[in-house]
Parts: C-alpha cells; structure tokens; sequence
C-alpha cells in the first residue's frame, strides 16, 4: 500500500516535534503498519533524503518493482527509511 500524503505530513509532524520521544521509530511503525520501516544511521544511507527532521533524516522506498530503492516521489513510496543522525556537542 502506497504512502498517502495525510499519512507523510503526520509522519514529517511527528519527527520535527521539539519533544520527540527516543521510541518515536516504533511509534510509527504502529501507527503506519502498512509501510516498510527501516531505522539506520544517517551515515548509512547515500542519497539525498527526501526531508530532515529533528535528528533524522527521511528517505522514501519505493518496493513496489523487484528491488527496493530510495525515491523522492511520495506517489511510489510504500515504506520509510528512518535514518538518525549524528547529534553534535
């Protein structure tokens, strides 16, 4: 099931709350069952995220065709990759 843009602004809110709680990764994964998740560091991931939020950067996966990859397109995005940066002193 495809990522509806309600579902992507409520995903954004979440990770750029101020108060952002340590387990927000499994929050959304409740919330939004249908996607794929994937928590990884920042450093992991090459391509350009589709938003930063907070601490984190978010990625859109599309895996939709055989092999699963990053998109910019929220119209082909069944899943998120959550990806956590560094926090500088």
């Amino acid at each position: 099931m495809a990522l509806a843009m309600h579902e992507l602004t409520e995903i954004e809110r979440t990770l750029a709350a101020p108060d952002v709680a340590p387990q927000v990764f499994s929050t959304l994964r409740q919330r939004f069952p249908h996607l794929a998740w994937i928590r990884c560091d920042a450093s992991d991931v090459t391509e350009t995220p589709y938003c930063s939020l907070g601490a984190f950067d978010l990625h859109l996966l599309d895996s939709a065709d055989h092999c699963a990859q990053i998109t910019d397109d929220p119209a082909r995005a069944t899943g998120i990759v959550l990806a956590k940066r560094a926090v500088k002193p």
